[in-house]
């Protein structure tokens, strides 16, 4: 399927997940998961509100990736989409989570 709007497309494949974390944007934090990830961004759901419009940077951390910068490109429903700042740092951290700690999830429940 074509793009016929000229936005920017997912450039990577992303995995589902379930990696509880916490987000910080200047001088708000809150809890999250992280529900999604790829190689170029994550998608988290947050427990509680942050106020983070697209373009904010952010950070996020967790036990099995370590920190992570990333600049928020969508803000919706209590869910943030971020692209991670691709530098040495968090590629390394990416791929040696993808390789030591990822595990495909399932959804539980279907339709």
């Amino acid at each position: 399927m074509s793009n016929n709007l000229n936005m920017d497309g997912r450039t990577s494949p992303r995995s589902r997940c379930r990696v509880d974390s916490r987000v910080r944007h200047l001088k708000q934090e809150a809890d999250a998961r992280v529900i999604n990830i790829s190689r170029t961004g994550l998608a988290l759901e947050l427990y509680s509100q942050l106020h983070a419009a697209a373009g904010s940077s952010v950070i996020i951390e967790n036990d099995d990736i370590g920190l992570i910068e990333g600049t928020v490109r969508w803000n919706r429903s209590g869910r943030l989409g971020i692209q991670i700042k691709q530098n040495s740092n968090s590629l390394a951290k990416l791929a040696a989570y993808f390789r030591n700690f990822h595990k495909e999830v399932r959804p539980v429940l279907t339709r």
